[in-house]
């Protein structure tokens, strides 16, 4: 019930308007998607890949399937859909999406600023199966010695990392504790014996900062990942279902997998620990065990840059790159703040 009501929540959640996206150069807008999926506990869980320690930027990161926008049509969620093609292959087309999964856009966060000063749109989406038909008689016998797929055992492991170093998932709901939820052991219908210990270490850490001259937490969040499989980066051999593995690189990928040595626990923090803590804030709520900003994203610090002219389009160096100028000083961004505040 608890799940049920935190998707019942998330698709009610309406942001508040943002018309200064409509005006934003292409090169200032981008967006992430956090895509929500029902383990076999039936408790919801978030997608989060490892960057490529070869990125540019912020290599080697947690962070949320997502980028920039490519043209000023695309909508957030297109963004979102096209970027997490690009770096998990999870197939645009939702008919490419192999039955019986299926993808549902669930609702937008308000926008939050990224260190490049980029203005990111979190789009929530849920990846579920759709129910199967009630059986009857015979049909029925052989249905209730079966087990109808999961997101967690028949998708997310084929999911094709070819822009990150790693694809892993965390419990969404424990983003609101200051310490690691065990969860409850299956039930005899969904697989015998106890959940696996987690791995030692803590959950949660944070300190606050300021960030243009505003108080911004920081989250540190520390994903135990011993107990599913990390999906790491395979070479592609078909553009029709590339999002799934084919089935006879399987058994080789998962003795590789098991040979390598591995981290018990994955850090997520920064911007994508933030927007993950709001997303549950909504979906369950509840406030947060820890010190936390009381509000969603980062709208008004993105109001105060555009008053300074901070949001224009990005130049490019020699060589790639971007250059974002001088930092504004304090004195400037006050001025800002109080001319947004009057707005």
């Amino acid at each position: 019930m608890r799940n049920k009501a935190a998707i019942a929540r998330l698709r009610a959640f309406k942001p508040p308007p943002f018309p200064l996206w409509d005006r934003l150069p292409v090169s200032r807008r981008a967006a992430v998607l956090m895509l929500l999926f029902a383990d076999r506990r039936g408790d919801l869980r978030v997608v989060i890949t490892m960057r490529a320690a070869s990125l540019r930027s912020f290599s080697g990161h947690a962070a949320l399937p997502g980028g920039k926008a490519d043209t000023v049509e695309e909508t957030p969620y297109q963004i979102a859909r096209r970027e997490a093609w690009e770096e998990i292959g999870l197939p645009m087309d939702d008919a490419k999406i192999p039955a019986p999964f299926r993808i549902e856009h669930l609702c937008y966060l308000p926008m939050s600023l990224a260190r490049t000063e980029l203005v990111v749109r979190p789009c929530i989406a849920l990846l579920h199966t759709t129910e199967p038909p009630v059986p009857t008689g015979a049909i029925a016998a052989a249905a209730a010695s079966s087990t109808h797929p999961t997101v967690e055992d028949s998708l997310i492991p084929r999911l094709d990392a070819k822009e990150v170093a790693a694809v892993f998932s965390a419990p969404f709901h424990n983003f609101l504790r200051a310490k690691d939820e065990q969860p409850p052991p299956l039930s005899s219908s969904q697989a015998a014996g106890k959940p696996k210990p987690l791995p030692a270490g803590k959950w949660y850490e944070g300190n606050w900062t300021q960030w243009h001259d505003e108080a911004w937490r920081l989250h540190f969040f520390y994903v135990p990942v011993t107990d599913q499989r990390v999906t790491k980066p395979r070479r592609r051999r078909d553009s029709g279902l590339a999002a799934i593995a084919e089935h006879g690189d399987e058994e080789q990928v998962a003795k590789e997998e098991e040979e390598e040595e591995e981290p018990e626990r994955y850090k997520v923090w920064g911007m994508t620990a933030r927007m993950i803590v709001d997303a549950a804030t909504v979906a369950y709520g509840e406030e947060p065990e820890f010190e936390h900003n009381k509000h969603f994203g980062d709208e008004k610090m993105i109001l105060m840059l555009d008053k300074l002219g901070r949001l224009g389009p990005k130049e490019k160096k020699v060589g790639g790159g971007s250059v974002d100028g001088e930092k504004p000083n304090g004195n400037e961004v006050k001025k800002a703040g109080e001319g947004v505040a009057k707005m």
